[in-house]
């Protein structure tokens, strides 16, 4: 990344990668993106480690989009993440002409962190989320950067490692968040299923303002993962990344034009 804060940070939903078509589509937004600056690349796959829980018969539990992680879950999470969802979408990068690394948090300090506190529900429940990892740390992480730099894309999936190296599994809106803000990057996009944040109707909200944003927190029409990216659009926003949106990722090639919400001011 450069010091004007040039660049993007793409936030990719699992949804967007189980299937080949899907793939090459995003890998195409991503060379689109990449046009206009370096591109760091996070993406998570809840629905193929659920698919994995289940056959497996692990049972799924989660709280406002965070999954509550088991020793058992943390298998699955790592082995689909770090796996074949980071290597698939890689190698769907390489035949786009995209440079493309894949890492996890856990490479040489991407992003260090530290097992989560006691969670405070957007119910008023507390939760112990179990092997979660919490991001940590304001520095630009060195390895991203040199990559970025010398024209690579780095493509990161969401597992950490702590002090003491136990992995854990970091939701995938929380560590795009996280290091958007670390990396100084100009926008922040995060691609999933839908387009961008709904209301009560199932129609786009297009504009949240910061005041809004709590405001659907605490009534509850946020739900589930969507919680998760709005925190996430809040903690870039505090660390000075300009530009934040939660915009569909299907059935398009190019991000910048896809229907979504752009999450902003007071």
């Amino acid at each position: 990344m450069t010091a004007d804060g040039a660049g993007v940070l793409l936030k990719l939903g699992g949804e967007l990668l189980e299937q080949a078509g899907g793939r090459r589509d995003i890998a195409l937004a991503m060379h689109r993106l990449r046009d206009s600056g370096p591109l760091v690349v996070v993406h998570g796959g809840g629905r193929e480690v659920d698919a994995e829980m289940a056959a497996k018969n692990i049972p799924k539990r989660a709280v406002d989009g965070l999954r509550l992680t088991d020793s058992d879950t943390l298998e699955v999470v790592v082995g689909v993440l770090a796996g074949r969802v980071n290597t698939r979408l890689v190698a769907a990068a390489r035949v786009a002409g995209i440079p493309a690394v894949g890492l996890t948090a856990a490479d040489a300090g991407v992003s260090p962190v530290r097992r989560a506190d006691t969670y405070m529900a957007a119910d008023g429940t507390e939760v112990d989320l179990g092997w979660v990892g919490q991001p940590v740390g304001t520095e630009p992480p060195v390895l991203v950067t040199r990559l970025c730099d010398a024209g690579f894309v780095p493509v990161i999936a969401s597992i950490g490692a702590d002090a003491d190296g136990q992995l854990l599994n970091v939701n995938a809106d929380t560590l795009a968040g996280h290091l958007a803000a670390r990396l100084s990057v100009e926008r922040l996009v995060i691609a999933g299923g839908t387009a961008g944040v709904l209301d009560e109707h199932g129609d786009t909200i297009t504009s949240i303002t910061g005041g809004l944003l709590e405001q659907l927190i605490a009534d509850g029409r946020a739900r589930a993962g969507m919680v998760a990216k709005l925190i996430a659009c809040r903690e870039a926003q505090r660390g000075g990344v300009a530009s934040v949106r939660i915009v569909s990722g299907k059935n398009t090639t190019n991000l910048d034009d896809s229907p979504g919400t752009t999450v902003g001011g007071q």
